[in-house]
């Protein structure tokens, strides 16, 4: 075989590669954090309002659990894509997704995820976890050696 067989090339985010199966089921590759805030978290912040008020209005809200049986299940759902997502957006960061797992830190994880994966810009160019995001910032003789 030829090393351009052997040699894998990695997922992008970038329009022309875009997919949403990619998005929300695969940890591979990078995303930028206008993909993070408009195609991740701006639609669950509406969905998950919106299902809130449903089961507002079908009773099935309840207070003690902070969830009704709509929104309870979206967020059942949900949570898999959701680190999915966020393991990309540490890639963007060149950083490994094990750092998702600051979580778990009270206050100061949720903190840190906000600040890291919602408003500090990913590395420009390739790195680690492959090519940018920006097509203008991609070196495509270097990725696609």
């Amino acid at each position: 075989m030829t090393d351009s067989v052997m040699t894998q090339t990695p997922v992008t985010s970038g329009s022309q590669e875009f997919s949403w199966r990619w998005f929300l089921i695969s940890s591979q590759g990078r995303i930028s954090r206008s993909d993070y805030w408009l195609r991740y978290f701006l639609p669950y912040f509406v969905i998950s309002i919106i299902l809130t008020a449903l089961d507002f209005m079908l009773g099935s809200y309840s207070i003690e659990a902070g969830a009704g049986l709509l929104s309870g299940v979206f967020s059942l759902v949900a949570i898999v894509p959701s680190i999915l997502i966020l393991i990309k957006r540490w890639h963007d960061r060149d950083k490994s997704g094990w750092w998702t797992l600051i979580i778990f830190v009270p206050i100061i994880g949720a903190l840190w995820i906000l600040i890291e994966c919602g408003f500090l810009k990913g590395t420009e160019g390739p790195n680690r976890f492959g090519p940018s995001r920006f097509a203008s910032e991609q070196n495509l003789g270097e990725v696609f050696e």
